[in-house]
């Protein structure tokens, strides 16, 4: 019988494969690069459960203008990209409804509600327990109005039940030291974990899918061939043809272009993020952190600190502009003044990004054995297991046990 195929080798492409494959399912994993090479490479390492707001909220249509014309705000649309840009921009605008805005925060916080339960269990399935820390985020505030200007994200933490403790700059510090008595304040996340690798992670989770039976193929999907049940097989770039039980798309931001293959558009873009690897700092930190004034993360990974954020509208194709890496780095060290930025690597990908923030999980609406998993943004590696999980029981025939509408293909 033919193999149930998923395209995509990222943290959720994987995740998913694994989760087939456990269940008794014969599964190929396909994916142009090795396991992890692309936005799971570079992640911020963050399991991030308290940041499933819709970027369509009010809080962020005030600062965008601000951010728009700063060459180093933290978002960035390239001109020439703009007539590209305009009808997804368009979905963000009908996305920032209060109406709208009320489901998308529960479709989030529904997935986020989850993600600890089910990342444990596939940790310990794998055997992978280490690799997630015990400390959370701390969401640091120079003043009073920089906290009061994030106020909505803890009015939804308050609305959901997730849980955070405020603190003042001093307390901030006795649990990070490095951090510059600029600050004022500060918000413990202590559901926001981390993971001490993300591409590593990935990697070894691709390893346990191949001890269970399942195949890694490297390959560029370029075509598919139809039959009267669905999908019948897949085209390769190098000429091979895959025939097919069925096919799950978990490509990312290169969803889009599998899917309108298939006569089925889905609004999929690319929020191009950066990030400097530091191996030799000069500091040691236990949280990660995130400033939201400054829109810039530091997390504790893969050997040093990263340094990440920003998002850069430019599409798949365009060169990197590692301009925006260096940014985050200056700001980082406002944050960290003894941070030393020696043993450097610099790092640009691809965030699938759906204009209302909540991904895509569940089947084709045309094609009967196509399901997508795409669209989770700044939540990969967040929802990865979750997604997992949810998507194994779609496929399988298990009624899932959250209400899978919100998050249908042909929803806008």
């Amino acid at each position: 019988m033919p193999s149930i195929v998923v395209v995509g080798a990222g943290i959720i492409g994987t995740a998913i494969a694994h989760e087939l494959q456990r269940r008794g399912q014969s599964v190929v994993l396909v994916d142009r690069s090795a396991p992890g090479e692309g936005a799971s490479y570079g992640n911020m390492a963050s399991i991030a459960i308290t940041e499933f707001m819709p970027a369509s909220r009010p809080g962020i249509w005030a600062q965008m203008p601000k951010w728009l014309i700063d060459p180093e705000g933290p978002v960035r649309v390239r001109p020439s990209y703009m007539p590209r840009l305009a009808p997804w921009f368009l979905r963000f605008l009908a996305a920032s409804r209060p109406s709208q805005l009320r489901a998308l925060e529960k479709a989030g916080a529904v997935l986020c509600a989850r993600v600890h339960d089910d990342l444990e269990a596939l940790l310990k399935e794998t055997g992978l327990q280490d690799m997630l820390s015990a400390e959370g985020c701390l969401s640091v505030y120079s003043d009073e109005a920089e906290f009061h200007a994030d106020r909505d994200h803890i009015e939804i933490l308050d609305r959901f039940g997730f849980r955070y403790e405020i603190l003042a700059g001093n307390s901030a510090r006795d649990l990070e030291p490095a951090l510059t008595t600029k600050i004022g304040k500060a918000v413990l996340l202590p559901g926001n974990r981390s993971i001490s690798d993300p591409h590593k992670l990935v990697v070894a989770l691709s390893e346990r899918f191949q001890a269970l039976g399942g195949h890694i193929e490297k390959g560029e999907v370029v075509g598919f061939e139809h039959g009267d049940g669905g999908v019948t097989a897949i085209r390769l770039k190098d000429g091979r043809r895959m025939e097919v039980g069925g096919v799950v798309l978990a490509a990312g931001a290169y969803t889009a272009r599998l899917s309108s293959m298939l006569k089925e558009p889905i609004p999929l873009e690319t929020e191009r993020g950066y990030h400097t690897q530091i191996m030799a700092p000069g500091i040691s930190m236990r949280h990660s952190m995130i400033w939201p004034a400054r829109a810039f993360m530091v997390t504790p990974t893969a050997g040093g600190i990263r340094v990440g954020g920003t998002v850069e509208m430019a599409g798949l194709e365009a060169a990197p502009d590692y301009r925006r890496a260096k940014v985050l780095v200056k700001r980082a060290r406002e944050a960290l003044p003894e941070l030393k930025v020696e043993q450097t690597s610099e790092w640009m990908g691809h965030r699938p990004a759906l204009p209302d923030t909540v991904p895509v999980m569940g089947p084709s609406a045309r094609r009967a054995n196509v399901w997508y998993a795409t669209g989770h943004g700044h939540l990969g590696l967040t929802y990865g297991a979750t997604t997992a999980r949810l998507m194994a029981d779609l496929i399988t025939g298990v009624n899932p046990p959250v209400d899978m509408k919100p998050y249908r293909v042909d929803r806008f």
